[in-house]
């Protein structure tokens, strides 16, 4: 009899704060509370936007809310837990969050929520070599165990899909 091939994820090796460097992060406004982005304001074609000092911007296209980041605002990466995740610019209440019995669930945008996804409904994970040690505590070495649990699997992914459908909403 056949069996099909295990579910396979390999690391990336990104790490910790990959995607809150990214061109956009999904946050919820503070005027209209609806979905709203912080993204990069870059003013030269040669600037490169994956760094934390680039100037970001707090748009919301449904109210017209846009706010620039002063460059003195400190920058803050709150941890996770249960409290509300919020984003590191404009502290500003993360759009995909979802609590869970074990934890809170939290992506910045739809890429992160993607591969969070993968990583959970594989059944086999691939990580680098243990001799690289700089590479083992990236972001899938970083999450919380419960994430990480074959037993938890089915509830991680169903707070997952829920995230990924308030993006349709």
């Amino acid at each position: 009899m056949l069996t099909s091939s295990p579910a396979r994820f390999r690391d990336p090796g990104y790490w910790k704060h990959h995607f809150a460097v990214s061109d956009c992060i999904l946050v919820r406004c503070p005027r209209c509370d609806r979905q709203a982005e912080v993204v990069t304001a870059v003013r030269d074609a040669g600037e490169d936007s994956s760094r934390f000092d680039v100037p970001r911007r707090l748009v919301c296209r449904h109210c017209g809310l846009s706010r620039q980041r002063n460059k003195n605002d400190p920058i803050v990466f709150f941890r996770g837990g249960s409290q509300e995740m919020l984003d590191p610019y404009f502290h500003e209440s993360l759009w995909l969050q979802r609590n869970t019995r074990h934890g809170r669930l939290w992506a910045y945008n739809p890429e992160h929520l993607d591969l969070l996804r993968r990583y959970v409904q594989a059944t086999l994970r691939e990580h680098d070599p243990w001799y690289e040690p700089w590479r083992k505590m990236g972001l899938f070495g970083r999450l919380p165990s419960w994430i990480k649990q074959a037993k938890n699997r089915d509830e991680v992914l169903r707070g997952l899909d829920r995230m990924r459908a308030s993006l349709a909403a």
